[in-house]
């Protein structure tokens, strides 16, 4: 089974976001397996050059029409983990500070896809299945229909397509069609929804199979509060969307081998994650209480990560007798906001907007709580890496969180977190407070740290789920 696996981004070569921790874990899990050759492709920025220390060589280079266009493709691979990368090399659309953000992102990836697929007359590997991944890569399955439909060689490739987050789509104006695609009026009506080309509607209407990353949102995204507008087109070919939670790579996230942990533990040794907890509290200045509970934030600071709710009651949660750790960087809004609370409330509040992944180690391992009442939640990676550290998550009842957190039963102990359903500030308050009570449980509180880090969330069952999807499609 010949697998291609296309991205924006995959670690460790280049990160933004969670899509990069799929990229590098899924495919290292697949090719654990001897039936599966997987290979990844993903365009080659300027921070990957500049940094330079993957071993990366050229391997060849040809040119691709998009329109009107004819433009360079360079290709260069590198192994990592066992697993073949290819880099797709140009210039003019990647030798960027940034990998998104600028007014050509249609463009620059539409070039992306295109080449993905005039890449495999040259690099020897046909494969068959291209696994895509957000709107970045969604133009796949139309090129393919439209520029590659009359080649032997193309016919067994069949294409699935994941959605990681369904907010962003691809979009551009209607004129993109024949400009940049080069394609006729026959492709209007699969590329146009709602008076533009949408790249993600295309990729669900033309690909074999689509899935999401976790079961609830495969289901959520079919109604228009979690849709973006595409809850229509979703409902309409539902009977090819399906739902595999994503793992995450425990080798990395492993408390018992994390190099920036001052201690480290594993499952049942309450103590040595004690210790993290005083490590954390010296280095943020905040007061080294042990009895105290740390409730922590990883994440990005914008509004659908829930934050309005804790700004809302932002005063009554720092009353309580806690401590509040947060790491990230977003809105200015709420980057202010931490900032104010922090000087508000010294002992209490640390504020820390920044990217920090030794931090992010620090308060993984030094926290007793973990917050995370998101608005959307695809599928999230922070609760797994938090239960991961024996750090007990606190989140709403959403996409991947309610998947992957099982509400803790009070009396026997059994479950993995503390979860609120209705989207409101007073709901994720009671939460937060029946964590906080639970924690001075301590006799459960500990067979809790204990079981959440014997939950298994690597990559194993998800993979499996792949490869029947794979051969699903192979099928067709």
């Amino acid at each position: 089974m010949k697998i291609l696996f296309a991205a924006s981004e995959a670690a460790p070569f280049v990160k933004t976001g969670g899509l990069a921790d799929v990229a590098q874990g899924l495919p290292t899990y697949l090719a654990k397996n001897k039936d599966v050759d997987i290979r990844v492709i993903i365009p080659y920025y300027k921070s990957i050059k500049d940094k330079n220390d993957k071993n990366i060589k050229f391997l060849t280079s040809f040119g691709v029409n998009l329109g009107w266009r004819r433009l360079h493709v360079g290709i260069f691979e590198a192994v990592y983990k066992k697993v073949k990368y290819y880099f797709i090399d140009n210039e003019y659309y990647f030798n960027r500070d940034s990998c998104y953000g600028f007014y050509d992102d249609g463009e620059r990836f539409a070039y992306f896809s295109k080449a993905i697929l005039e890449s495999l007359m040259h690099i020897d590997f046909i494969p068959d299945v291209i696994h895509l991944n957000d709107w970045q890569t969604a133009l796949v399955p139309a090129f393919l229909k439209a520029h590659y439909g009359g080649m032997i060689s193309f016919h067994q490739i069949k294409t699935l397509f994941t959605i990681h987050n369904i907010e962003y789509q691809g979009k551009v104006s209607n004129e993109f069609l024949g400009d940049v695609l080069g394609f006729g009026e026959e492709m209007r009506g699969v590329m146009s929804y709602e008076d533009c080309i949408n790249f993600m509607k295309s990729a669900i209407v033309l690909a074999d199979k689509v899935s999401t990353v976790s079961e609830t949102y495969s289901y959520e995204i079919r109604y228009s509060f979690f849709s973006h507008g595409l809850s229509e087109i979703l409902k309409q070919y539902e009977y090819k969307i399906c739902g595999i939670t994503n793992g995450i790579d425990t080798d990395l996230f492993n408390p018992n081998k994390d190099k920036n942990l001052i201690v480290n533990y594993k499952a049942g040794e309450i103590e040595k994650k004690e210790e993290n907890k005083r490590f954390l509290q010296e280095k943020l200045g905040l007061p080294q209480k042990s009895e105290v509970p740390v409730i922590s934030m990883i994440s990005r600071l914008v509004s659908h990560k829930g934050l309005d709710l804790v700004e809302y009651i932002c005063d009554e949660i720092l009353s309580m007798d806690l401590q509040l750790v947060v790491l990230g960087t977003g809105d200015k809004r709420y980057e202010n906001l931490f900032k104010f609370l922090q000087s508000k409330y010294p002992d209490k509040m640390s504020a820390n907007i920044e990217f920090n992944s030794a931090l992010a180690s620090w308060i993984y391992a030094g926290s007793d709580m973990f917050l995370m009442p998101s608005k959307s939640e695809p599928c999230g990676l922070s609760q797994l890496i938090a239960m991961r550290y024996g750090t007990v998550p606190v989140v709403r009842e959403t996409g991947g969180l309610n998947d992957t957190v099982k509400p803790i039963n009070v009396l026997t102990g059994e479950g993995s977190g503390f979860t609120f359903k209705a989207y409101n500030a007073h709901d994720m308050l009671g939460a937060i407070k029946r964590s906080v009570d639970y924690y001075y449980d301590k006799e459960k509180y500990i067979k809790t740290f204990t079981n959440i880090m014997k939950i298994n969330s690597s990559w194993k069952e998800p993979s499996k789920k792949y490869i029947n999807v794979y051969k699903e499609i192979m099928q067709y």
